[in-house]
């Protein structure tokens, strides 16, 4: 009780500030948008149920762009394809700049290829995209490291009899895996306590930072950060996933082999090496660590989710699982496992897992860009550093591209006769210079895991595919999907498939 008299005073307090002051005028000419109050912006006229819903009403009203003052700064929300793609992709240097989010900003303080702006991120993101080549991404050895990690999924749904599973850790598990691989050069046992520790708390740090109460700590940081909530768990959270990461950095570097580095903390502790010398360079510890967590992070969460997500959906149309494990068995058989080169001719599954990205909408309002210099828009001037929403959802579901936007359909991504169909509108990985680094990874993981699934197994919900809810968890910065289990109940094959299965495991 106490507290929240602590709370009401100061916002009461800044409120009556802000009123004496007036409230703060940008320069430049920003879009129109709801009339905010001093300090509290557009609090009042915002939706109960969060960002991306306060944000879809005010579009309706404002059309494509308009300014929405979060507390007391303002903020340009780009919706609909052509607008994300004029601002991030045709003006792509000017939009470049990384926006903060409130919660993780503490962790991250701006360091790390994901919240590094200027010649920061520049650097950061060119090393990081040559190391993830050098050690796979988008060459065989990353597709074969998945193959292999898909097969010791394989076993592990096997242990379960075709029991009931909820499926996140097991998920968890494989694609950070993937990405252990390349960052720390190893793969981790499923019932290692600490790998298992650290996918807990990226989870549950994944569904904090899209909670409610951080979207209303966005809007208020400057103040809510002086007292108890949900930012404090993430950053306890992921100060314990850093201490994990630069342990491993310390046995990295007692292990250095400089002719022969093993992995992306090799390589970058040798760049470190390289450049002591240089006191502006920005190959130093800090962003050592927040690069290896940001890969980390992303590489672990997002495809996981997907996945999550994905199997929601087939068990809620088992039609649509069917008619891809008839193409399994078209294209690649029982004898065999799925390889990537099988994809181009695998139209409808490929336009599944499409659906699945575009249906699931992992991060529907974007992360935030800054416009890095003073920039014409469409008719207005968006100050230096002025911060960008670029709202994937309203492209996901945009009904010019997509003829039911609301409703899974792979069609979508079919033409006439079967073939896959691109679409402008489908960017999950976001576009421009700040497209997600692991685009190729992910995409290769999707294919590659959901195929071995459904090759091995067949999918029951103990739930009616009618009473199935993809109602989310959180709507956020993220979409969480709910909490749910399914049955993989092996499919029949002969005993050499499930031999070769088996070898090397």
């Amino acid at each position: 009780m106490e507290l929240s008299v602590l709370l009401f005073l100061a916002l009461f307090t800044g409120l009556l500030l802000l009123l004496f002051r007036g409230h703060p005028q940008a320069h430049g000419h920003l879009p129109p948008g709801p009339r905010p109050l001093p300090f509290l912006g557009n609090l009042l006229q915002m939706d109960r149920k969060g960002l991306l819903k306060s944000f879809l009403k005010f579009r309706e009203k404002y059309g494509d762009v308009f300014t929405v003052y979060l507390g007391p700064r303002p903020v340009v929300m780009l919706c609909g394809t052509e607008a994300i793609r004029e601002a991030l992709v045709d003006q792509a240097e000017a939009f470049s700049g990384r926006g903060t989010i409130a919660t993780v900003e503490p962790v991250f303080q701006g360091y790390g290829v994901v919240f590094a702006n200027g010649e920061r991120w520049k650097a950061l993101r060119r090393f990081s995209l040559a190391t993830l080549r050098d050690f796979g991404m988008g060459k065989r050895s990353v597709e074969e490291q998945i193959q292999e990690e898909a097969q010791c999924m394989v076993e592990e749904l096997r242990k379960s009899q075709g029991g009931l599973v909820d499926p996140i850790f097991l998920f968890h598990s494989v694609t950070a895996n993937i990405i252990c691989s390349i960052v720390f050069g190893k793969r981790f046992d499923y019932k290692d306590p600490q790998f298992l520790r650290m996918l807990d708390l990226f989870y549950k740090s994944f569904n904090l930072i899209s909670s409610f109460s951080s979207q209303v700590f966005e809007l208020f940081s400057n103040i809510l950060k002086h007292f108890p909530g949900t930012h404090r768990e993430i950053y306890r959270n992921m100060q314990e996933i850093n201490a994990f990461i630069g342990h491993s950095v310390e046995k990295h570097r007692e292990t250095l082999d400089p002719s022969s580095p093993r992995d992306f903390i090799d390589t970058f502790l040798l760049r470190m090496d390289k450049d002591k010398s240089d006191q502006n360079t920005e190959f130093h510890h800090k962003n050592l660590i927040m690069t290896s967590l940001s890969l980390f992070f992303a590489g672990t969460e997002t495809t996981s989710t997907t996945l999550r997500y994905g199997f929601l959906f087939l068990l809620k149309y088992p039609h649509i699982a069917e008619r891809v494990q008839k193409e399994i068995e078209q294209v690649i058989g029982s004898h065999r496992q799925p390889a990537l080169e099988d994809r181009t001719k695998m139209p409808y599954t490929e336009a599944v897992i499409c659906e699945i990205q575009r249906f699931a909408d992992l991060l529907p309002i974007g992360i935030p860009h800054v416009v890095m210099k003073d920039t014409p828009f469409r008719g207005f001037i968006l100050p230096k550093n002025t911060e960008i929403y670029p709202i994937l959802s309203t492209a996901l579901h945009d009904s010019h591209h997509f003829e039911k936007p609301d409703t899974f359909n792979p069609d979508h991504f079919l033409d006439a006769k079967g073939a896959l169909k691109k679409s402008p509108a489908f960017i999950p990985f976001s576009m421009g210079k700040r497209i997600c680094l692991g685009e190729s990874i992910a995409r290769t993981e999707l294919f590659l895991f959901f195929t071995t699934i459904l090759q091995n197994f067949s999918i029951t919900s103990p739930v009616a595919p009618e009473d199935i809810d993809f109602t989310p968890k959180e709507v956020g910065i993220g979409r969480v999907p709910p909490v749910y289990q399914i049955h993989f109940l092996p499919r029949t094959m002969d005993s050499g498939q499930k031999n070769k299965g088996l070898q090397g495991h």
